[in-house]
């Protein structure tokens, strides 16, 4: 699946119709707040919100950006990722 990653957030569309998003805009000078995953109902049970999560979490590291979490999705995933934890503010 072929993401579009922005500063502050990463995308799936087709035909032009975003899909998938994830939004993490700036918290504080380099942490980031992870603050909203949506996916279309078409897509939902396929592992697209883990995606944005792992791809999100990949762009933090080249970033060296930390992160807080208020979404709750992106919540869950970092408390069943623990191996990812480090990247949490």
């Amino acid at each position: 699946m072929p993401f579009i990653t922005e500063e502050n957030r990463i995308i799936y569309q087709q035909d032009g119709q975003t899909l998938a998003e994830i939004t993490f805009p700036a918290f504080e000078e380099g942490v980031v707040n992870i603050d909203h995953t949506f996916v279309d109902p078409v897509l939902r049970g396929q592992g697209v919100a883990g995606q944005l999560m792992q791809h999100t979490a990949d762009a933090l590291r080249a970033t060296g950006r930390k992160a807080v979490a208020t979404c709750s999705y992106a919540q869950k995933w970092f408390s069943q990722h623990p191996d990812q934890q480090d990247l949490l503010r």
